[in-house]
């Protein structure tokens, strides 16, 4: 069969990146399975195991990389055991020490420790490529801190903001995730040998009762797969907690609810004609219409990010459905579900690095959006500048709630442009010419604080960010489609 006559999933095709793919290929998974086994009889040996000898550990050290892919195959096909298909595998390459592979251990030994070191993995990726984006924004907002534009509640002009200020709305909810990420890391403990229910008793029964040896082994362990030595967690049943799992993919949803928040403003302002992703010079928005230069980008961040938000409900249902210690009806949806959750998150983060990187700004487009609007915004001022030349508050006040009805209805009805500048100018309740009026339309008195909260917030938040995390500057991303 070739690759044209299989389902194939389109992580693996078209999104994801060979980064994250190779993080949950088999071959990372199986490698991780012989490190393990070789920090186990290292473990078992180092606490006293005779039967175990440093040439034993050697020989399998020797053979972590290259494994026998067919001979597991095969042996699966005869014994129906993924993990004993392996144990027979390397045991073939080892044989010396063959026999005492996997001493003490359940499956669970393999699998959930390489669960949780694959799923580290992907979370120091998925750290990495979400400051890469804060960069970009970062960039983008100290660019943009002082442009003003129409600000919107309710889907409704309101008081404007700037461009970058904006740009960092959408990089503090990143920040929100990457906080989360960083929680699951630093909280992230390995399974440990714990036997079949979790109560070491294979173990108790390898070291004649001694516990402390077998304390050993685990922080033994925990350390040469480069977790700290205590980080190993206290009690389990045969696995650990799948409430994990659940925690890991709401951090990863979390970041699918950023994104799309970002790439839904980002079609809003397309439609506006105020912004837009990148476009490349040959490529085509519609079979059928030349012209269109579609957001199909942030749409495809939106289609993973709704994803991604639903996968949630799979580790959050097996958590919940565990019995007692064990049971295996985890098992093929966390396959499924833990791997492509990452994938989805992974295949996000790079189109965002790769529209943040390139994201378009239509500067005159942006102002005559607000130059629009302004003279509703600007009510107040207006009112101040004809009570001091002996206006009444009050008076004023209703006069410009009528122009500003009769302003909107011509735009809304007719079609035509805002003229409510032009209704104050003649009315002689206000006593204010149009070039007095106009001088006062000046964007940038109406943004506040906008530009030096965009200084602050860079400085404070994000510029800790990078230079704790050097290495993850500087990124970008091609897409494949």
């Amino acid at each position: 069969m070739s690759q044209h006559d299989r389902y194939i999933s389109p992580f693996s095709t078209r999104y994801a990146s060979d980064e994250m793919q190779y993080i949950f290929s088999d071959d990372n998974k199986f490698r991780t399975w012989r490190r393990l086994w070789v920090a186990l009889a290292r473990a078992e040996m180092n606490q006293g195991l005779d039967n175990i000898t440093p040439a034993m550990v050697a020989e399998l050290e020797a053979h972590v990389d290259d494994i026998n892919y067919e001979v597991a195959a095969a042996r699966e096909k005869l014994v129906r055991h993924d993990v004993m298909s392996h144990v027979y595998a390397y045991g073939q390459q080892c044989p010396q020490a063959a026999g005492i592979i996997h001493l003490g251990a359940t499956s669970c030994y393999v699998g959930d420790n390489t669960d949780i070191i694959v799923m580290r993995q992907g979370l120091e990726l998925v750290r990495k490529k979400l400051v890469g984006v804060l960069a970009k924004l970062a960039r983008f907002a100290q660019e943009y801190k002082d442009m003003p534009c129409m600000a919107y509640t309710h889907g409704q002009p309101a008081q404007p903001t700037t461009v970058g200020k904006r740009a960092t709305l959408w990089a503090n909810e990143l920040v929100m995730d990457l906080g989360e990420i960083e929680h699951r890391l630093a909280t992230l403990q390995l399974r440990g040998v714990k036997g079949t229910t979790g109560t070491q008793a294979s173990f108790m029964e390898l070291f004649k009762g001694d516990a402390d040896k077998i304390r050993a082994v685990d922080a033994s362990i925990a350390q040469e797969m480069g977790f700290d030595p205590a980080a190993v967690i206290p009690v389990s049943g045969q696995t650990y907690s799948r409430k994990v799992d659940a925690f890991i993919l709401n951090a990863l949803a979390g970041i699918g609810q950023s994104c799309m928040k970002f790439a839904t403003d980002l079609r809003l302002l397309a439609n506006f004609k105020e912004m837009e992703e990148p476009f490349e010079k040959n490529q085509i928005g519609s079979s059928a219409m030349p012209y269109k230069r579609n957001p199909m980008r942030c749409e495809r961040i939106c289609a993973l990010a709704r994803y991604l938000m639903a996968d949630v409900l799979n580790p959050s249902f097996t958590a919940g459905t565990q019995w007692f210690e064990r049971t295996l009806d985890d098992s093929a949806n966390k396959r499924v579900a833990m791997a492509e959750g990452f994938l989805a998150a992974d295949a996000i983060l790079n189109i965002m690095l790769n529209v943040t990187d390139g994201l378009v700004v239509y500067p005159k487009v942006v102002r005559s959006r607000l130059m629009a609007e302004l003279p509703f915004m600007a009510s107040e001022n207006i009112m101040m500048q004809a009570v001091e030349k002996g206006g009444n508050r009050q008076e004023l006040h209703e006069r410009l709630r009528q122009h500003a009805i009769a302003a909107g209805k011509l735009v809304k009805e007719e079609g035509l442009p805002n003229d409510m500048v032009e209704r104050i100018a003649a009315d002689p309740a206000f006593g204010l010419t149009r070039e007095e009026i106009e001088a006062g339309l000046v964007p940038e008195n109406f943004v506040g604080r906008a530009p030096q909260q965009v200084e602050e917030f860079i400085q404070n938040v994000l510029k800790p960010i990078f230079d704790r995390c050097p290495e993850a500057l500087g990124q970008h991303a091609e897409l494949s489609v």
